[in-house]
């Protein structure tokens, strides 16, 4: 097995591990017990409410949506989460309560992933150009259901390319675009990343980490090697800057009652396979050539410690866009994930911000 898959691995094991321990220890009836409070303490039971898990057919193939909202007559967010291949659901919870009291929330597993992760799901599949289209279906969608004519758009990571995309070639569906962990150049995405965690290694004098990272350099031979480069990143806290992302992220995916045994048995495996299919979709991408002017209000929601999509592109390419309204907003405490590490400020930001902009276009 290459070293970089491995040490990448390890680390996904060990967040796993450490979550089974606690189970074994404390008993797999907890397991039940966790899910039951999850269900009783965030039900949403206002008259007007929707608290929804649903299978919906876009390009050809049932893909599973997760709405949540106290008034379905609420502006419509959609997000769409990142990977390629890493489902926002489980964690849908921790940076949507107070959202959901605004918005009707919609979580979407991408073709390929989470719940949306099936035999239907062809490999050749999973291109950008599909997702794309898939995302213009559910919008679509959306707007019919809901008796809507716009939505508002939060792209994070991966789904930030979407969101990016869609809104250049449909701006007239959408309130807003939120672009977070914003992708901008992908070669100098992972130019600035690795140069990041050299020089955090050489800093620490870290050997181990210093003789494997000279071993590789963007653009990557293989998914190991920008595997083993994450792995470092995440050690240096250029993925979550307080660390234990990993480890939350496993535990919330244990404890979704969203998701069946098989499909949380089969979470991992999806998600690696559709970052297989489709990462290469995204050597192309600079948006700084291709995506300068959008028709629509833009909001840069930026982590002050992100090397994962580096927030110094996201500096440069709000500068250089044009667009009727735009914000940056910095999250200081944060790094790729703004909306788990402050999950409060994320929604005051959006509820503060986007809300109006909604309301108005309604």
């Amino acid at each position: 097995m290459n070293r970089g898959f491995s040490f990448w691995l390890k680390r996904v094991l060990l967040g796993l591990i450490a979550v089974l321990v606690a189970i074994v220890v404390v008993g797999l009836v907890s397991i039940k017990i966790s899910e039951g409070r999850l269900r009783t303490s965030t039900r949403i039971e206002t008259e007007n409410g929707i608290e929804s898990q649903e299978f919906v057919k876009l390009g050809g193939v049932s893909q599973s949506i997760y709405l949540r909202g106290h008034d379905r007559n609420k502006p419509i967010m959609l997000f769409l989460h990142g990977g390629p291949g890493g489902p926002s659901t489980p964690m849908a919870r921790e940076f949507g309560l107070e959202l959901e009291k605004h918005f009707v929330v919609v979580h979407w597993d991408q073709r390929g992933a989470g719940n949306s992760c099936s035999s239907e799901v062809a490999n050749e599949s999973l291109n950008l150009e599909q997702y794309l289209a898939d995302t213009l279906q559910l919008i679509k969608l959306l707007r019919t259901r809901f008796e809507t004519p716009k939505i508002i758009l939060v792209g994070h990571s991966w789904g930030s390319v979407l969101g990016v995309l869609t809104a250049q070639r449909h701006p007239e569906l959408l309130h807003a675009y939120v672009g977070m962990g914003q992708v901008v150049n992908m070669l100098r995405n992972e130019e600035i990343s690795y140069q990041f965690v050299v020089d955090r290694a050489n800093e620490e004098h870290n050997v181990k980490a210093i003789e494997e990272l000279a071993t590789i350099h963007p653009p990557y031979a293989n998914k190991e090697d920008l595997m083993l480069q994450r792995a470092w990143l995440g050690h240096y806290r250029g993925d979550a800057f307080e660390g234990g992302m990993l480890e939350k992220f496993a535990r919330a995916v244990l404890v979704s009652p969203e998701y069946s045994f098989s499909k949380k048995a089969s979470f991992y495996s999806c998600m690696l396979n559709s970052l297989d299919q489709a990462w290469s979709d995204l050597d192309g991408i600079d948006f700084l050539k291709t995506a300068t002017r959008l028709d629509l209000p833009v909001f840069f929601l930026v982590g002050r410690h992100d090397y994962n999509t580096p927030y110094e592109l996201v500096e440069e390419f709000f500068e250089a866009i044009e667009a009727p309204r735009k914000e940056l907003i910095w999250f200081e405490r944060s790094a790729h994930s703004p909306n788990i590490e402050e999950p409060e400020r994320y929604q005051h930001v959006l509820i503060d911000r986007v809300l109006a902009i909604a309301q108005a276009g309604q």
